[in-house]
Parts: structure tokens; sequence; C-alpha cells
């Protein structure tokens, strides 16, 4: 579907509701964890080329039983992979949500800060007549103070940022 003007809203009643769905995501998968980054770090990753070694690794396992020792549990083995490719599938569906998600917060963020900045250049102009209004202009403009302040200081110049070494 084409990008055009979202015009759009969440009811407090469907916001919940859209919560309590992703709830019960997460309580249906109730062994997810956690890792820190140092952790995620450490592990060894698997891309669409490792499922597949892992895949003829659990099927030699299986149709192979001596190759492993007997202490090797092939039906953890198994289960891992599975919720594998459980997992992958429901990442897949997740990361499309979550883009989808991402684009449209972006576009009416977008909207939203294109009408401020209008209303402000609005208010802006109407203050120069209006009495009352140049507090409200003030307060829009806040925003902006930061900005103008980096903008007000010079860059140094090649020449001030080399000093002679002595």
């Amino acid at each position: 579907m084409p990008y055009e003007n979202i015009s759009a809203s969440i009811s407090p009643e469907k916001l919940h509701e859209i919560k309590a769905a992703i709830a019960l995501l997460d309580a249906n998968m109730p062994f997810l964890i956690s890792l820190t980054p140092d952790e995620r770090r450490k592990r060894v990753k698997m891309g669409d080329k490792s499922l597949a070694f892992v895949s003829n690794s659990l099927n030699v396992t299986q149709n192979n039983a001596d190759v492993v020792p007997a202490s090797f549990n092939v039906a953890e083995f198994s289960r891992d992979y599975q919720l594998t490719i459980a997992l992958t599938e429901v990442l897949n569906l997740l990361e499309q949500l979550s883009e989808k998600v991402d684009d449209t917060l972006m576009a009416v963020g977008s909207e939203s800060m294109a009408s401020s900045l209008l209303v402000y250049d609005y208010v802006k102009t109407a203050a120069k007549h209006a009495p009352g209004l140049k507090s409200v202009a003030d307060q829009l403009g806040e925003r902006f103070k930061a900005m103008g302040n980096r903008r007000a200081k010079p860059e140094p110049s090649t020449a001030q940022a080399i000093s002679p070494i002595s």
C-alpha cells in the first residue's frame, strides 16, 4: 500500500487489547530469556546456512546413534532444533510487524512534527499583533533554543585548531 497521510487512532480499549495480545505472546513463551551483551558475544551464532548444518547433524544422530556417545542427549538436541525452527518463524512475523509499526510511527511522527512547525509559525506571526501570544510563542520556541546555540558558535578554523608543538 503506498504511503499517504495517516489518519487513524487507537482507542484506549483497542490499545488495552493490543497490550493484552502482546502479553499473551509473552505468556505463551515462558522459556524466553534475556542475554547480557557479553553473553550474546560469547554465543555461537546460527544463521540460515547453519540451520541446514544443524538439521543435517540432527539427522545423523537420529539415524546413526552409534556415532555419538550415550551421554549425548539426542532428544534434547531435537527439541532445541524444533524450538529454533518455531522461534525463527515467530521472529520473522514479529520483525515484519515491528517494521510496519516503526515505519508508521516514523510517518505519523513526521506528520505531527510538520503540523507543529506550522502551528509554531502561525503563533510567531500572530504574536506580533495579538496580545498574550508572545509567551506561547516563547514556550514553543524552547524546542529550538539549543539548536540555535549550536549554530551560533563559530567552528574553529584549521589554523586555530592546529597548534605548534613546543
